[in-house]
């Protein structure tokens, strides 16, 4: 296959994806459609997934972690409520899938990781793929990036025990943060918006992420 006829049928790939998987179930933000059908999937899964990349669920990526169905990463993305010139601090970059979309939705993107392995490659991929207004960084992102704060967005792409505080904390006034939140097996996303003083929090979809590990999340021992 030569390189047009592969990135062809990428495309073909990435349109199929949104119109049934994601589209189809009620996303309907035009721009988060456009950076789903944007972002190559196939590359941040490993060589001998690429043929599953888009299908409809988690893949693993190594060091226990894994990509996010491409509908729950449309459903958060949603939720955020991005404008251009939003700035967001991610939780969990895992291969840098979740944080390339963002590239295309936000101004600036800040993505925390704990796993050294998976923070080096997810920043030569997203550097490959010319994501400049992204900054991954190493260490525990439970407790935020308060040196970057305050953001107009949060997102936690693991599942945690409870809402950590340090995270609703940095949150700018009318900035949004979307975190699954339950037990280690199965959460619901919780979705808390920032007003002044207050936060007013909803629920989201029932989902099931990898555990957030920290030392606002569950234990690290």
């Amino acid at each position: 296959m030569t390189s047009a006829e592969h990135s062809a049928e990428s495309a073909a790939r990435r349109e199929a994806m949104v119109r049934s998987q994601i589209e189809g179930r009620g996303v309907s933000d035009a721009r988060v459609l456009a950076a789903m059908r944007t972002v190559p999937r196939e590359l941040f899964v490993p060589a001998h997934l690429a043929g599953a990349a888009y299908d409809d669920r988690a893949l693993p990526i190594g060091s226990d972690q894994t990509i996010s169905q491409p509908y729950m990463v449309a459903v958060m993305t949603e939720a955020l409520g991005l404008t251009p010139g939003s700035r967001v601090l991610e939780v969990g970059t895992g291969s840098g899938y979740q944080a390339a979309v963002l590239s295309h939705l936000a101004g600036e993107v800040i993505t925390i990781e704990r796993r050294p392995e998976l923070a080096t490659e997810a920043s030569a991929r997203l550097a490959s793929l010319g994501c400049a207004n992204v900054r991954v960084i190493i260490g525990d992102g439970t407790q935020g990036h308060p040196e970057g704060a305050p953001y107009d967005a949060v997102l936690v792409t693991a599942g945690a025990p409870q809402v950590p505080q340090p995270l609703t904390d940095q949150l700018a006034d009318g900035g949004r943060l979307v975190i699954p939140v339950g037990s280690p097996r199965e959460q619901g996303l919780v979705i808390i918006e920032r007003r002044d003083t207050e936060l007013v929090q909803r629920s989201g979809e029932a989902c099931v992420f990898v555990p957030l590990v920290g030392r606002f999340g569950w234990d690290v021992r």
